[in-house]
């Protein structure tokens, strides 16, 4: 018995040393980063998710600076705790939305949906934020780290929402090894706490995960929205399609229904604006996810989840009960905490 304790009490040092580095950024106990997501990573879920451990992030997404401010506000009257605010890079009011940040004294800034400006950048860390940066491949990683941001999130196409094409597996073989500088945490189909601490073993300070917080307790996502994710499988979750390589989507990964065929429909006539002339090629784009943000926004709050998108990850196959978010942390570190005692067992 008392060996089975020691072997418990050195895979909490352990674990505790593997995920320091990435804790110490966030300034907080668990490595854990919560995904931006629009319309549910608001108040509620940011300052649960923080209360508990973890870091919650504001997903900002198209809304105005005012908006952006109120729910910064908001959720510091919710949490005393570090959180984050992710900002979409190709938001028109960007400069604005940094400063916000910075006046509400928030500590980390995330630029999400593209390569953020240099002036961005050096705005937010010249007023006291530590900025985090989407990483889709090694050479961008290192351009990152050289223009100065504090630490990078690499995330597979296993991932929920807007994702690039490669996976998690491949990008951390590809980045872990070469990226020391800066804190890299893994995001993209995290689900339980093995396959994190697989990921800290290679490298990773730590991980971000959005579904399962989706589909948390403290989640304001509409009831339908929640029991979709309980019976989907991992096979549910795919990709939009692109249907024309001259005008680039970005692949969003969602439940498959009525809405995503219809996206479809919508893409088309996007790009027949665009060839027409009548559309540039940002203004296109825009559109493209103003038909996202309406139909996101459908699922989530209204609960339509067959013409609305059910944004979801790989991961939803995992989701199996509608949990607590510091439930979800606490069983995420004993699983890594147990896969540890149960390799010290058989040394």
């Amino acid at each position: 018995m008392n060996s089975m304790h020691n072997c418990t009490h050195d895979a909490a040092g352990e674990y505790a040393a593997l995920q320091a580095r990435g804790a110490a950024f966030l300034g907080t106990e668990h490595a854990i980063m919560a995904g931006a997501m629009s319309w549910i990573s608001e108040r509620h879920l940011v300052s649960a998710i923080s209360n508990a451990g973890g870091f919650g992030v504001i997903a900002c997404g198209a809304m105005p600076p005012a908006l952006l401010e109120a729910e910064i506000a908001a959720t510091q009257a919710m949490t005393d705790k570090p959180f984050g605010v992710n900002l979409i890079t190709m938001h028109p009011q960007l400069d604005e939305l940094v400063q916000i940040c910075l006046r509400a004294k928030v500590t980390h800034i995330v630029f999400a949906g593209g390569i953020p400006p240099g002036p961005a950048i050096r705005a937010a860390k010249d007023g006291g934020a530590k900025v985090v940066a989407f990483a889709p491949a090694l050479v961008l990683a290192k351009r990152f780290v050289k223009s100065g941001v504090d630490a990078l999130v690499i995330e597979g196409s296993e991932a929920g929402g807007h994702i690039g094409p490669v996976s998690l597996t491949v990008l951390a073989q590809e980045i872990l090894p070469h990226i020391r500088e800066v804190p890299v945490f893994v995001a993209g189909g995290l689900a339980r706490g093995e396959a994190i601490l697989g990921y800290l073993e290679m490298g990773a300070a730590g991980a971000q995960l959005g579904t399962r917080f989706a589909a948390s307790v403290e989640s304001i996502a509409h009831p339908s929205f929640k029991q979709a994710f309980l019976k989907a499988n991992a096979r549910d979750a795919l990709p939009s399609v692109q249907i024309d390589e001259r005008f680039p989507v970005i692949p969003v990964r969602g439940l498959v229904n009525e809405g995503t065929k219809r996206f479809m429909r919508h893409q088309a006539e996007v790009l027949k604006k665009f060839q027409d002339g009548e559309l540039d090629k940002n203004a296109a784009q825009l559109e493209i996810e103003h038909f996202w943000a309406g139909a996101l926004r459908r699922a989530v709050i209204d609960g339509d989840i067959e013409n609305g998108s059910v944004m979801a990850g790989q991961s939803v196959g995992m989701v199996t009960e509608i949990q607590p978010v510091a439930e979800i942390l606490s069983d995420l570190r004993a699983q890594a905490l147990a896969a540890l005692a149960a390799r010290a067992a058989k040394a």
